[in-house]
């Protein structure tokens, strides 16, 4: 039995499911986000920013609750709304495949984009690196809608080195993990991944982080969150390091991956981020955290239009890989 749990046994009809990843990509390309108040994302963020502000405790405040009161709290409250967010999509996915097959591989891949995005991301670090172009500060302002660190003092290769590690850590993030867990689960498993990402991304903070304007003490809090995350991203993640180091061609460096992967506090963001450096020939650093291949040379211009490529090249293996997945879980 397929893992989708189809209503009725599979016919040659059922193939166009697998297609979903691939127009959900094509969608992803023609037309990008779509607007704020009909994305799923913002809804998960809404709701996410609602409940943090009424758990993690305001930063130089008495707190109301004990830290495992505070913990637990906020996993109940991350594991019910997870639930409902696997449990919408799992309603709407199984109402989806009771309709004609093309119709429901449509449906399954419009619904699919929002849970992913490769093209926002792409042409952001494109963007960061032209504004370096004009100018340090126009490439630091740039950069700074794209990653969530300090960017003030960083000078033009330090800029260089945090785009193309955005690209590389949100390659796993917006698109290699989604189509991992869709294709097991379809859009329930897709929409819990990107429920646990942002979670992690809005609540996974070891000590104080600002939340709608006001500084919040998550040691506590974010603790679920971080490590919900790290489990559900685990496997993608180390697939994405092993795609972009297959694909670029650096297969040889294989047994340095895992040593460069551990260097980084993330257990799975240095494994993208490294495979990346490694592929590319460069190094790539983070001031007073980590250094990524740092015997190699310093990233150009040119190198981050290589990552891009490299990252495109993922993207369409692992649709590719994914539509594969499909066809042979739905053919059982």
């Amino acid at each position: 039995m397929n893992p989708w749990l189809l209503p009725d046994a599979p016919e040659p009809g059922w193939a166009l499911i697998a297609c979903a990843p691939a127009l959900a990509l094509t969608i992803d390309r023609l037309f990008g986000e779509p607007a704020a108040r009909w994305h799923p994302v913002v809804w998960m963020g809404h709701w996410l920013a609602w409940a943090g502000a009424r758990l993690a405790p305001a930063a130089g405040e008495p707190p109301v609750h004990t830290p495992a009161g505070i913990f637990w709290g906020a996993a109940l409250s991350w594991c019910g709304a997870a639930a409902a967010v696997f449990a919408l999509a799992w309603w709407f996915q199984a109402w989806v495949l009771t309709q004609p097959v093309w119709l429901a591989a449509l449906a399954l891949g419009l619904f699919l984009k929002p849970l992913l995005a490769w093209a926002l991301l792409h042409d952001e670090v494109l963007a960061v690196e032209q504004a370096l172009g004009e100018s340090l500060d126009a490439g630091r302002a740039r950069l700074a809608r794209l990653v969530s660190r300090d960017v003030t003092a960083l000078d033009a290769t330090q800029v260089r080195e945090s785009a193309i590690e955005s690209l590389a850590e949100n390659l796993n993030d917006s698109l290699v993990a989604p189509l991992f867990w869709f294709a097991l689960l379809g859009l329930p498993g897709a929409a819990l991944f990107r429920f646990a990402n942002t979670a992690d991304a809005m609540w996974g903070y070891r000590g104080v982080r600002p939340l709608g304007g006001v500084a919040r003490d998550w040691t506590w809090a974010g603790k679920w969150a971080a490590r919900a995350d790290d489990v559900l991203g685990w496997l993608p993640a180390r697939l994405t390091g092993l795609l972009i180091l297959l694909l670029g061609g650096a297969w040889r460096a294989g047994g340095r991956l895992l040593a460069q992967a551990r260097r980084t506090p993330s257990p799975n963001g240095g494994w993208p981020m490294a495979a990346m450096a490694l592929a590319l020939g460069v190094a790539l650093r983070k001031p007073g955290v980590y250094g990524l291949n740092e015997s190699a040379r310093a990233p150009q211009p040119a190198d981050t239009l290589r990552a891009c490529a490299l990252g495109s090249r993922t993207v369409l293996a692992t649709t590719v890989l994914a539509s594969a997945a499909l066809l042979w879980g739905l053919s059982e």
